[in-house]
This record gives C-alpha cells, sequence and structure tokens, in this order.
C-alpha cells in the first residue's frame, strides 16, 4: 500500500527530537474552551478518565496550572486544552507499558516519574532558565520539541500529534535512565525512543505503531537514495553530537538508522535475534554487562560525563557481544531490511 510522507524536520541541538509535519485534530469538531484550572479540573472528573487517579490546581509561576496524577506520572501542565488534556494521562501510562514491552520482564516503579507539559513556549523557556540552571541557553536553542533533564522531562505544546510523538520519545529516555543501572549507547536509546514516536488512538485507547513511523522511514530511504548510509560498525559507535557536527545528512542517517536497527534486531527473520536485543537490555537493567571497572564505573554513575571515546567503546562491545561479531554479514541482512520496510515509502509531490 502506498503512503504518502509527510515533511520531515530534524532538530539541529541535543537531545534531539525528529518531528513529523503537524496535523490538525479532528476537523469540523467542537471542543469547548476552558479557561481556568477549576473548569479544567470539573471537565476532567466529568470524563471520568482510567488513567487519571487525581487533578488539583498547580500553583506555579508561568500561567493557570493543573497537576495531573496517574498511576506512574506526575504531570504538571499549563496547558487547558480540553481534548489534548484528557488524553495525556491515558497516553502516558500506555508509553509506560510499551517502555516496559521492551524488556522480558516488566518493571515497576516505586516513585512516579515528573512531566511537565506548558502551554506556549514562553513557559517552556521561562521555566527553562530557572530549571536547567548553566545549561539552560543549550537547551533553549531547541527550536520545536522538548528535552529530558534531571529525571523531568520537559515539554511544550507543538500540536496534538508532534506533542505526543514528543512525549513518548523523551518518556524511553526518563523510563531507561531510571530503571536501567547501566546508561545504553545512543543508537540503541534513540533507536527505542523513536518506536515511541508513532500512536494510534481508538476507543480510549493509544497503539504505539513504530512501523508507520513515516518521518524515519522517510528519512532512512532519503539516505539510501543519497547512498549516505553510515557504516554498522561505525553506526553502533556514534552518537548524536557527532552527526551533528558532521551535517544534516549524518544527523538523519543517524536518527533514521538506529530507529532502523532496533526493529531489525527485534523483526527480522521472524525476530531471531529478539532474544539477544533482550538480554543486552535485561543486562543493561542489572549491571551484568561484560565491561571492564573503568567502564562499569562509567556505565553506572550518570554523573560523570558520557564521552564519546565511551560510547564508541560500550556500543561496539555490547554489539559484538549480544549480537554479532561478523558485521559484514549482519550488515548486509540489515541493509536488506532497510531496504525492505521503505519500499512503499512514497514522496508527495
Amino acid at each position: 500500500m502506498t503512503r504518502k510522507l509527510a515533511l520531515i524536520c530534524i532538530l539541529g541541538v541535543v537531545p534531539i527530537v525528529g518531528c513529523l509535519e503537524s496535523r490538525s485534530q479532528s476537523r469540523g469538531s467542537r471542543v469547548q474552551r476552558i479557561n481556568t484550572p477549576a473548569g479544567m479540573i470539573a471537565y476532567l472528573h466529568k470524563q471520568n478518565l482510567p488513567a487519571l487517579k487525581s487533578v488539583e490546581v498547580w500553583e506555579n509561576k508561568y500561567g493557570p496550572g493543573l497537576k495531573l496524577t496517574t498511576a506512574h506520572y506526575e504531570i504538571f501542565t499549563t496547558l487547558l486544552e480540553p481534548l489534548m488534556l484528557s488524553q495525556v494521562p491515558g497516553f502516558m501510562e500506555s508509553a509506560y507499558r510499551g517502555y516496559n514491552d521492551q524488556l522480558p520482564e516488566p518493571i515497576e516503579t516505586t516513585t512516579k516519574f515528573t512531566i511537565y507539559l506548558f502551554a506556549q513556549r514562553q513557559h517552556w523557556e521561562d521555566f527553562t532558565k530557572v530549571f536547567a540552571g548553566p545549561q539552560a541557553p543549550i537547551y533553549c536553542k531547541i527550536k520545536s520539541g522538548a528535552y529530558y533533564l534531571n529525571g523531568s522531562c520537559v515539554v511544550y505544546n507543538i500540536g496534538r500529534e508532534l506533542t505526543f510523538s514528543t512525549l513518548g520519545h523523551e518518556g524511553w529516555h526518563q523510563f531507561n535512565s531510571r530503571h536501567f543501572k547501566y546508561r545504553i549507547p545512543s543508537w540503541i536509546d534513540e533507536g527505542i525512543a523513536m518506536l515511541f514516536e508513532t500512536n494510534r488512538y481508538e476507543r480510549g485507547l493509544f497503539y504505539f505503531e513504530s512501523v508507520q513511523n513515516m518521518g524515519r522511514l522517510g528519512s532512512l530511504k532519503i539516505t539510501l537514495m543519497k547512498d549516505k548510509m553510515i557504516p554498522l560498525k561505525e553506526l553502533v559507535a556514534m552518537n548524536p553530537g557527532e552527526a551533528l557536527v558532521t551535517g544534516e545528512d549524518a544527523i538523519m542517517a543517524f536518527y533514521s538508522q538506529s530507529y532502523a536497527l532496533v526493529r531489525f534486531l527485534r523483526e527480522e527473520d521472524y525476530g531471531k535475534r529478539l532474544g539477544n536485543y533482550h538480554k543486552m537490555l535485561e543486562d543493561g537493567v542489572e549491571g551484568k554487562w561484560p565491561l571492564e571497572e573503568g567502564g562499569r564505573r562509567m556505565a553506572a554513575d550518570r554523573n560523570i560525563p558520557m564521552t564519546v571515546r565511551w560510547n564508541r567503546a560500550i556500543g561496539t562491545k555490547l554489539f559484538e557481544y549480544y549480537i554479532g561479531e561478523d558485521f559484514d554479514q549482519i550488515e548486509k541482512e540489515y541493509l536488506a531490511f532497510c531496504r525492505k520496510i521503505v519500499y512503499h515509502v512514497h514522496f508527495a509531490k
């Protein structure tokens, strides 16, 4: 089935969140305007949302706000858009279940995750200038999207589809940063995060559809057409910063190929490498990767900067240990998989 590709935009600041062209919410639908926290609280109570445990006023200096509590999240928000806000609790709980589905055994968090969702970019920037401290100027350069920092996801509304895509992506970084004893190399971290950028909402439930991520598939097809594919052995050793300084083609290749590589490990040949993939993640959770003492220390201590050198060493070592050392053969299969998944991607004229 031929699919139309939406316009893709890649943000040029780390952390990078790829984004698809935003679509408007259901046309012709009329949703009441609610301008006060009290009005929104009353509205949300009437919706009887299964995922929403409680809602209360959030006193803050950025705008009228609410605190939404679910089983696993505390969501602080200045967004008073009824249709979208009523879906946020269910979306995040669906994402939480999806993150756990990446692992052979689920993890139950004991402390709720924190999300800040702002109605306007100005609210987001004002908050970031305080929250991010000396790093604030870097994060404020993000043109459209969000970031994960100090245990929290910080997002602002860029339209329903894009905002949910961003929440799904950054939420994975938040999840693994808390629950993995070892921090994971960039290709795994970003590759999995992109599995949560595309979703389908149906009768109150969210379904993540990684195979429909047309933004990443489009980038992958462009990379193949331009013959700009990053060799597999180099891909598993890279981080976003290296791609960023190399140029736009490298950024597009790194993200789309990492997305494809995670899918390859999960899907290709009826999931023949899925067990290896799960074992790699499980050992990351439990701190069992085959690392020397210095590597274990850097993998476990997130206060130590994850250098380019460390990422290169660990990314390659883990791939060889869990997936295989024959890069030439694996790359042949990987490239065939990439061509297969983009075969039906066509660009709108």
